[in-house]
């Protein structure tokens, strides 16, 4: 073959080659060579195959890289340059001075995808690694997935919040400065979060102005400089809880990558399993507590009236005195009414979902209907059209055990009063009775306790986890007339 066609032929080749002598010294090659390393046919002819590649030795036998038939490393151009290249060698023979040539590939993108790869399995395993450390608290662990995917993601910022109705309050943070901190409170419309958790969907939003041009008058891009965003709902029992968030100040020249989007799913989900998790621990730890209340009112609360029961029908056979079976019947009936109480405690347990608006001058009059009142007034300044979302039949217990409550403790004729409270965010129901000392205000909610040898201290327990059941609250303070008022606030 002449030298002509050789060259021809070798220059029909859109990748380098190299022909080298038995030595390693470079004595062919094609005009791919020149162009990719940018040296001049003068220069290459003083070079080895050592001279081309970062940290080989120059007195590398090339012979030992030929055993090696594939041979990868960084290219060294003539501008100092490294291009990732993989050389594939050929034994030479015939017309020729070569003993190998060499076809080099350009891997900067191959290098590249198995770095990505590579990335991508070391930040899986570093979350695998926070979520499975049982020695780490939930928080602790949100804190290092904020904080790992902020590097990952290259965002100032990295957020787990809660939304209460238009707040938006910071549970964990990851950031650069202190700028945000757990505990602050935002409002909800001033975040891109709002839109996450409305839609349910994660929001992806590589440059705000260009990807989201309606959403640039919230206070976040505005004041805060919020320019990039990507955020996952974090939905705990079908309810949005909140979001899992990233965000930074300057905008991506692109989109976050599917591989991104895909990390802050897996983050948000897992947030939202374990605070599932947490809820469900959390109302069966409530369930056993209950369980262990209804045990001890069993075992122990039952055991005097069925125990005065019991001598009191011995009496009376041995007697047939009248006021020994009275003395039964009395028994009996405070055992059921114990019992009905701790049914409605029952029922009541936990958070309370099925409601309706009732009205509530209606089921206060309807309550006092079936309390035991004699000599006892109601007075109902409740507007004809109050309302209130509410389980109507817990609610009645609530004003049931209430006006007992009252009664009950108080040997003279009273006057029971309800009403609204003044900036209608729930009711009051007071009495111009003897009014309860402040020192036992907070303790005749818990469960048994009582002042009156008659009394089960479950009434107002079962008032208190029925309010609790509806998210509301309760307070017990005086009177304007010097009795017990007690303040339901229903917001």
């Amino acid at each position: 073959m002449s030298e002509q066609i050789k060259a021809a032929f070798l220059d029909v080749l859109e990748s380098p080659f190299f022909g080298f002598d038995q030595s390693g010294a470079i004595i062919d090659w094609n005009q791919a060579a020149l162009e990719t390393t940018g040296y001049t046919e003068s220069e290459l002819a003083e070079l080895s195959f050592a001279d081309f590649f970062e940290g080989l030795d120059r007195d590398t036998d090339v012979t030992d890289v030929r055993s090696e038939s594939l041979f990868e490393g960084e290219l060294v151009t003539a501008t100092d340059d490294r291009i990732p290249y993989e050389f594939k060698f050929h034994p030479l023979s015939g017309e020729t001075d070569a003993a190998l040539g060499a076809i080099g590939h350009d891997i900067t993108h191959r290098r590249s995808q198995r770095e990505t790869i590579e990335t991508r399995e070391r930040v899986l395993r570093e979350m695998y690694g926070i979520i499975s450390d049982q020695e780490l608290s939930f928080t602790a662990q949100v804190e290092a997935l904020l904080e790992l995917g902020r590097e990952e993601l290259g965002t100032k910022y990295g957020t787990l919040s809660r939304i209460e109705g238009t707040e938006y309050v910071f549970e964990v943070v990851a950031t650069e400065d202190n700028s945000i901190q757990a505990g602050d409170v935002a409002p909800v419309s001033a975040t891109n979060c709002e839109i996450a958790a409305s839609t349910r969907e994660t929001l992806v939003l590589g440059d705000v102005a260009r990807d989201a041009p309606d959403e640039t008058d919230r206070a976040g891009y505005t004041e805060w400089g919020i320019a990039c965003y990507i955020g996952a709902p974090v939905v705990i029992d079908d309810e949005v809880y909140g979001t899992f968030c990233f965000y930074g100040t300057t905008p991506r020249d692109g989109q976050f990558s599917g591989w991104e989007v895909t990390l802050v799913d897996l983050m948000s989900r897992w947030v939202s399993h374990e605070l599932q998790h947490e809820q469900t621990e959390s109302q069966l730890q409530q369930q056993n507590e209950r369980l262990e209340r209804f045990a001890s009112i069993v075992s122990h609360d039952l055991r005097n009236p069925l125990g005065v029961a019991q001598m009191s029908l011995k009496s009376a056979r041995e007697s047939g005195d009248e006021d020994d079976f009275e003395s039964v019947e009395d028994a009996h009936d405070r055992i059921e009414k114990m019992i009905e109480e701790m049914l409605t405690v029952a029922c009541a347990g936990g958070n309370i979902d099925d409601t309706e608006s009732v009205k509530l001058e209606q089921l206060a009059i309807e309550a006092w209907d079936v309390v035991d009142a004699e000599g006892a007034t109601l007075e109902n300044d409740f507007d004809w059209s109050a309302t209130v979302d509410a389980d109507p039949n817990l609610l009645q217990h609530v004003f049931e055990n209430t006006f007992r409550n009252a009664t009950d403790h108080n040997d003279r004729p009273l006057t029971v009063s309800v009403g609204m409270l003044a900036d209608d965010n729930g009711f009051y129901i007071k009495d111009d009775g003897d009014g309860i000392p402040e020192d036992e205000r907070e303790d005749i909610f818990e469960h048994g306790y009582t002042t009156s040898n008659e009394g089960t201290g479950i009434g107002l327990y079962i008032v208190t986890d029925i309010i609790d059941g509806h998210g509301w609250d309760i307070a017990a303070t005086d009177s304007s007339n010097g009795g017990a008022r007690f303040e339901i606030t229903t917001e």
